[in-house]
This record gives structure tokens, C-alpha cells and sequence, in this order.
């Protein structure tokens, strides 16, 4: 990397001054970022330097400017191992907030986070992402493909008889024939048809043949033509700036036939084309028809074919569409929320006003309000991640770990306490048991299925991945402490037979636990921060750093935060109202239940995040993922279910089943025993895979809990 400051050229061998150490002695780098330093100085390497800034009484990463254009600038990160054994890991970041979050995402004890906080500058963004954000697809290409043709096949043929129904109506009204005519319906029947290497364009009117004739057979004065929109507006409002007879009638007569119902069309396809997701160009094309193309004058309205060297400059263009699918729409966000958990979110609404309002299953049965409710964690789950990570991003590292704390299980413990105070209500031991198979599922899964997909997936990609293996033991030692401690009380009523260990040892170990969480935060956090070794450089010209707009501010992702929050609460209470029947009519074992579906399907926009860092090579925050959620499950849930029994009786014993125990320390030995020389490739991510589902069989077959 080659450094510049300002304009002027400095030598090699030049220091930066506001790299200088020696100048501000609360810049200190760690003894192995300065020997690694010194390593790269020898061979005339200054841009790996690193140091920490205080700016504004929060602590930031240091920017280091590379001379790099907004077309080539990387979006991921690398990480390379020097020859002493230092790894250094080298992000880019485009603005101060972005450098926050992704220097996070290394950090023991914050929710990892793929997604931008801030939007992306439109100049850095590729060809393919601004395709998908804009209203006119002009992009010049073959037309036939099978995309375009299912449009015609589910769409393109009904959607013509339409406007051709739609037109013959309006002939018969006389009055409106002018927009049932060739400069309107018919038209518009042929361009959706096949609307694809087409325009449709906004021209002036000049010489129109019907003009003269409907003002001659009808009476009808024709006057200066005014935008349908604002007729529009004067019709429905009752007020307008001009005189009754300025108005032409067949606008009014378009707008009481044939306007409504072709709106009422377009509008179902475009929520149909938006909930399907890869052919949002659809719904982009039948939206811009209703709020443009059918409120313009008819005779304003020309469309042409859109051949390979032709320019459209007849007029303003207002709809061009070449494609009905696209398979990147996956990346579509909205106000940086991605379109998936956009297209959810009515879900969550179905979810709490038919779980409330029909209580009594009349509308529907228990299985289906439990599959919704425990469908509807996935988007609030998202939603919780992105609010705790815009919080963490905008805040300093005591902040954010204190929100990351607090918020970062907050979906599993949502359905835990409750279904822990439906059984203890009930006096029913089986809640009991399914939130410990939850809580153990949960544990297995983040240590073998997370991890090993991830390195299955991004091994197929890169034939060896390397991580950071002093960062990840780290973890691990975190991981053996909490196992441990967790189930230090089962293995205490094992040694002295059926003896039930007392509730003095059980609260112990729920003290301990989070103690020792704390001491990990302090440890990565503010002692140690230098084991990760993070370099943040900047993708553009030095200089030129675009500001943070940052998608949502401190209080709106707070407001987000805490309603996602209460959503959780109330669909958890739903899943677990509704749970009962399930459990009683399943032919599988409860363990198999509460280890998979409870336990995973939380997860899942964590799996999604830990897959997308393993695609950009980036396998140590793949391994954080599964491995902070472990620790989370073991020094911060578990003894919060505990400590909560002193102040509502559920009967939660913290003694778990031989079969969880086992599975769970066998887990984390493998997971460890593969971790511990720093590099992976998918034989091994295989393994780790293998291993879960073979947990999983022998959950399947195992027999439910005793009296369930």
C-alpha cells in the first residue's frame, strides 16, 4: 500500500506525522503489532502500520488512506499471517460509523453483522446493484429469456385483454373514447403484452385528430391540455385553480371507469411481483404505470420500440423494462433493511391479530399459529441485529457491549421465560425439558452445524481458509469455562448418585458465569484489543472520505430495538400458547423438537450472516458467529433463567440430561481440536456437519422426556 497526504509526495522512509507513536503517548501499539511493524518497515511496507486514535472521547480505528479507485475498492476483508506468526487483518471501510461496525465484528461480546449501517455511496456501487435500484431498466440486451417469457405466460396475455375489455368500454361511453382509443388502451394492451425492448414516453401533443371531432360531436369545448395528476388531485379535493369548462369530461369519465379497476390490477400484480422478490422489476414497471403512465393525457402518451444504437429523445422517458427477472434482487434493501425481512414483516401483523384475536382457534389450529409465530421470529430477529448493531456502530465500545449484552439474546430468552412460566402455570415439567433441549440445540448448533457450513460453503470458494486462532482461543477458552461451569451442577448430582445438588452450588455457578463473561469483554475489549490486530483503510482517494448517512439514527434504531422487542415477546408467547398440542401429537421424541426447530430457527439470520463472511474469505467472523451465541447460551442466558426463578417460581433445575451433556462437551473438544492450528478447508467443515446431524439422529430415536 502506498501512502500520501494532501498533495505532496513523501519518501519511503518519511513517517507520517499523525502515524508517529512517539507523538501522542496514548497511542501504543502492542508488542506484536510493533514487531510486525518493524518486520514490514525492513521491507519498506508502511501501510500495515497500525495505531489506535481517541477522537471526540470515543475510541475509533485508525483510517489509513490507499490509493485505490471507487471501482476497484474491496468490500471485504483479508487477513494475513506474517512470517512470525502475527496475523494481521486488514478491513475496508468507507466513513467513520462503517469503521465502527467492522472493526465490532472482530470483537468478543458484539453481535456480528453483515449488512451497511450507512448508505453506500452511489458512485462506489456496481453496475448490477444500481440496475436493481432503479425505475428504468435501459440496459440494452436480448429481450428473450425465459423470465420474460414466464411474464407473458402469467401475466403479459390477461393483462392485454384487459386493456382491450377496458377500452371497448370506454368506446361506449362516447365520452371516453379519447383514452379507449389507439393514443391510450390500445397501446398500452400491446405494450404489456410484451413490454420488453419498449419505452413509453411523455411527448407533446400536436395536430391530434380527435380533438377537433369530440369537441364537433359532442359539444364539448377541448381546451389547453393540464397534467391528469392534478386534475386528479382538484377532482378529489373539490377545489382547482381553473373553471369548470376547462376540464375536459372524458378525463372524468376515464377516471370513474376505466382508471380504478386497471389500478386496482396493477396494484395486486405489484405486490405479488414485490412478496416474490427476484421479479421486482415487475412490481417497479406496474407501479410506475399507475402513479404516471394512466394519469397523463392520452395524446401525451408514445411508445416505441428501443432498438440497440437508438437513443430515445423524442420525450421524457417513463418506463423501460428489459427484464422481468432478476437474480440479484436478493441484495434489494430499503432504508438498508433487506427486502426479505420487508416482505416479513406483515407476517409478524397476521401473527399477533390472529393469534389475539382468534383465541379461540376458530379461524385456524394451534399448528398453524405456531409455525407463524415461530416464522415471525426471523424478521424481528433481523431487525434486532441491525438496531443493536446501527446502536454499537454510532456508540463507543462500553455502550455497545452493554447493548450487545443486553439485547444480543433477547430472542431466545423471550421464548424461554415464557414457555418457563407457561409450564410452571400449568405444572407442566415438559416446558422445562423442551427449553433445555432449546438451550443445548442451540449450543450444538453454533459449535458444529454454524462453523462447519460455513467452511463447507466458503471452502468450495477458496481452496484453504486461515483465521485468526489466537482471537478464536479467545473464545474457546471462554466456551470450555461456560460448558463447564454449566454443567458443573449435573455432573455434581452424577458423582453422589440421585443426590440433587443444593441451590447454593446452582446460584454459584449463575454468579460466576456472567463474571466471567464480563472479564472476557474487559479482557478483548480494553486490555488485549490488540490480539485482533484490525488495520482500517479507506477505499477512496486520500482526502475524499464521504460522510456517514447513517440509515437509522441512535433513537429510531432504539425505538426499532425496543418494539422488535416487545413483537418478540408477544410471538413467543403465542409459540409457546400453542405449542402443547404440537408436542402432544408429534411422533418424533420433544428432544428432536426442542434441539432443531426451538433452537435453530432464531438462529437463522445469524447462519445467513456467518455464510456471507465465509463467501468473502473472511472465516473468522464465521467462527465468532457460532462461538460468541455459544458463550452467550452458557454464561448469559442460562444463569438469567436461573437467577429469574428467585423472583418468579418456574422449577428450573440446572441439571440436564446425560444425552445433552455429552453431546455438548464432545462438541466444543472437536470444535477446538479443529480450530487450533488457524486454517480450514471444507473436509473439514464437512466433519463438524456430519457430526450434527449424526446428533441429531440419535436425538430423533431417543425416547421423550418422562411424563411428557
Amino acid at each position: 500500500k502506498i501512502l500520501r497526504e494532501g498533495g505532496g509526495g513523501r519518501r519511503r522512509g518519511d513517517f507520517p506525522k499523525d502515524l508517529d507513536p512517539k507523538g501522542d503517548a496514548h497511542r501504543r501499539g502492542s508488542l506484536c503489532d510493533r514487531h510486525c511493524a518493524a518486520i514490514n518497515n525492513m521491507h519498506g511496507d508502511l501501510g500495515d502500520m497500525h495505531s489506535g486514535s481517541h477522537q471526540h472521547g470515543i475510541m475509533t480505528p485508525r483510517i489509513l488512506p490507499v490509493i485505490s479507485t471507487p471501482s476497484c475498492c474491496p468490500h471485504h476483508s483479508e487477513e494475513v499471517q506474517t512470517s512470525d506468526g502475527c496475523m494481521k487483518t486488514t478491513i475496508t471501510a468507507e466513513n467513520e460509523v462503517e469503521a465502527h461496525k467492522l472493526s465490532n465484528n472482530y470483537k468478543f461480546g458484539f453481535k456480528k453483522w453483515k449488512s451497511h449501517v450507512t448508505a453506500r455511496p452511489w458512485e462506489d456501487r456496481s453496475e448490477i446493484v444500481k440496475e436493481l435500484y432503479s425505475d428504468l431498466n435501459v440496459i440494452k440486451s436480448s429481450t428473450v429469456t425465459c423470465g420474460n417469457i414466464l411474464y407473458l405466460l402469467f401475466f403479459g396475455w390477461w393483462l392485454a385483454l384487459l386493456y382491450v375489455l377496458v377500452s371497448v368500454v370506454m368506446f361506449l361511453t362516447i365520452l371516453g373514447a379519447p383514452y379507449g382509443g389507439w393514443f391510450l388502451c390500445w397501446k398500452l394492451a400491446g405494450y404489456f403484452l410484451w413490454p420488453f425492448g419498449k419505452v413509453i414516453q411523455k411527448v407533446k401533443a400536436s395536430g391530434v385528430w380527435w380533438v377537433g371531432r369530440i369537441g364537433c360531436q359532442g359539444g364539448i369545448s377541448c381546451l389547453e391540455d393540464k397534467r391528469l395528476s392534478s386534475i386528479l388531485s382538484s377532482f378529489l379535493t373539490g377545489s382547482s385553480s381553473s373553471s369548470p369548462h376547462q376540464r375536459r369530461v372524458s378525463t372524468y369519465v376515464w377516471l370513474l371507469l376505466g382508471y380504478p379497476l386497471l389500478a386496482v390490477v396493477h396494484g395486486l400484480i405489484c405486490f405479488i411481483a414485490w412478496f416474490l422478490v427476484f421479479v421486482i422489476p415487475i412490481a417497479k414497471m406496474n407501479a410506475r404505470t399507475v402513479t404516471k403512465v394512466l394519469l397523463l393525457p392520452p395524446e401525451h402518451v408514445h411508445i416505441q420500440r428501443l432498438r440497440k444504437t437508438q437513443v430515445p429523445l423524442d420525450g421524457e422517458v417513463i418506463l423501460c423494462c428489459y427484464h422481468a427477472v432478476n437474480a440479484y434482487y436478493y441484495k434489494y434493501a430499503v432504508d438498508g433493511i433487506n427486502v426479505f425481512a420487508v416482505n416479513l414483516l406483515p407476517l409478524v401483523i397476521i401473527t399477533l391479530v390472529l393469534g389475539y384475536v382468534d383465541s379461540h382457534n376458530r379461524l385456524t389450529g394451534s399448528a398453524v399459529k405456531f409455525t407463524l409465530a415461530l416464522l415471525s421470529i426471523m424478521p424481528l430477529s433481523y431487525y434486532i441485529g441491525m438496531a443493536i448493531a446501527s446502536i454499537s456502530a454510532q456508540s463507543n465500545f462500553a455502550v455497545g457491549a452493554v447493548v450487545n449484552a443486553t439485547f444480543g439474546s433477547i430472542t431466545e430468552l423471550t421464548f424461554y421465560i415464557t414457555a418457563l412460566i407457561k409450564g410452571a402455570r400449568e405444572g407442566n415439567k415438559c416446558y422445562e425439558e423442551i427449553v433445555k433441549a432449546a438451550l443445548t440445540g442451540t449450543l450444538l448448533g453454533c459449535v458444529l452445524f454454524v462453523p462447519g457450513l460455513c467452511m463447507v460453503i466458503g471452502g468450495i470458494r477458496h481452496q484453504e481458509q486461515r483465521f485468526n486462532s489466537r482471537s478464536a482461543g479467545v473464545s474457546s477458552a471462554l466456551l470450555f469455562l461456560s460448558v463447564g461451569g454449566v454443567f458443573a451442577p449435573t455432573l455434581f448430582s452424577k458423582v453422589y448418585g440421585r443426590l440433587v445438588c443444593s441451590e447454593p452450588l446452582v446460584y454459584t455457578v449463575s454468579l460466576l458465569l456472567p463474571i466471567a463473561y464480563i472479564i472476557g469483554l474487559c479482557f478483548t475489549l480494553k486490555t488485549h484489543s490488540h490480539i485482533y490486530d484490525i488495520h482500517v483503510s479507506d477505499c477512496h482517494t486520500p482526502g475524499h472520505h464521504h460522510s456517514a448517512v447513517v440509515h437509522w439514527s441512535r433513537w429510531r434504531a432504539l425505538l426499532i430495538l425496543l418494539l422488535s422487542t416487545l413483537c418478540m415477546s408477544a410471538c413467543a408467547d403465542l409459540a409457546t400458547e400453542h405449542i402443547s398440542p404440537i408436542l402432544a401429537n408429534s411422533t418424533v421424541s420433544q428432544y428432536f423438537i426442542g434441539v432443531t426447530v426451538l433452537a435453530m430457527v432464531p438462529e437463522l439470520p445469524e447462519i445467513v450472516n456467518g455464510i456471507q463472511f465465509a463467501l468473502q474469505n473472511n472465516l473468522s467472523l464465521s467462527i465468532e458467529i457460532g462461538s460468541c451465541i455459544a458463550v452467550q447460551v452458557c454464561m448469559l442466558q442460562i444463569p438469567i433463567l436461573v437467577l429469574f426463578t428467585i423472583f418468579y417460581p418456574t422449577d428450573f433445575i440446572l441439571v440436564f440430561n446425560d444425552l445433552h451433556v455429552y453431546a455438548s462437551m464432545f462438541s466444543v473438544v472437536l470444535m477446538n481440536y479443529i480450530f487450533m492450528d488457524g486454517k480450514c478447508d471444507y473436509f473439514q467443515g464437512t466433519v463438524l456437519v456430519m457430526v450434527y446431524f449424526i446428533l441429531l439422529a440419535v436425538y430423533f430415536f431417543a425416547p421423550s422426556p418422562a411424563g411428557c
